[in-house]
């Protein structure tokens, strides 16, 4: 025979072990999802145009070569111009979501000048205007 007591005590681990599913599952949610075109917290962001325009690129890692050509090099994600190409040579500003300065290279493997981002700025690129191969998280 199942008392009171019983019942409440299955009724409240359910109840528990419900409110756990849902505050992981908006955890997770919450978590940068790469390169999906959305600039999100934790991302380091490269726009085609100035002033963050036209298409933009998202990343959580460091990359050592964007790559040259379709269909293995890092393009730009987002609708707007520039949408599909690659981000080689092509980037003009850059929006640091991430907790970690970022700096944009020049040449490939974090070669030559570069741009500095610390986290949470944003701007033009400077010293690698157009001409960007690689980016590295600091």
């Amino acid at each position: 025979m199942t008392t009171f007591r019983t019942r409440f005590v299955r009724a409240a681990t359910a109840v528990a072990g419900a409110a756990a599913l849902v505050l992981a599952g908006a955890t997770a949610a919450s978590a940068a999802t790469p390169r999906n075109g959305i600039c999100e917290p934790g991302e380091f962001c490269l726009y085609y145009l100035d002033d963050f325009g036209g298409s933009l690129s998202d990343f959580t890692t460091s990359i050592s070569n964007y790559g040259a050509s379709q269909p293995s090099c890092y393009d730009f994600k987002s609708a707007g111009t520039g949408q599909g190409l690659c981000v080689k040579n092509d980037a003009r500003s850059a929006w640091n979501r991430s907790s970690r300065s970022v700096r944009v290279y020049f040449n490939s493997n974090y070669g030559g000048t570069y741009d500095t981002f610390a986290p949470g700025t944003s701007g033009n690129l400077t010293n690698t205007y157009d001409n960007n191969a690689s980016h590295k998280f600091l």
